[in-house]
């Protein structure tokens, strides 16, 4: 569940940012070679999508690997004592 809010985070940000410069990669060169022609105004929104996807991938993969690897926390011991 975390993950999935990492994930949105990440979106929501790269969408805002590419909104406001489109020339970040890889979201321009995915527009050019999946669309490859110009859409009106609805291409800025359709690269800060694409960015938002691929940069909230990359997030999301780092915040897995730390997770699970870097910040595992190790099992305690439980100890019964009968009294």
């Amino acid at each position: 569940m975390k993950g999935a809010l990492v994930f949105l985070a990440a979106f929501a940000l790269f969408l805002v940012i590419s909104l406001g410069y489109a020339d970040l990669p890889p979201g321009c060169q995915i527009f050019d070679a999946v669309v490859g022609q110009d859409i009106g105004d609805y291409t800025n929104l359709v690269i800060g999508v694409f960015n938002g996807a691929v940069w909230g991938l990359v997030v999301y993969v780092i915040y897995w690997i730390l997770a699970d690897y870097v910040f595992k926390k190790e099992p305690t011991a439980t100890i019964n004592v009968k009294t």
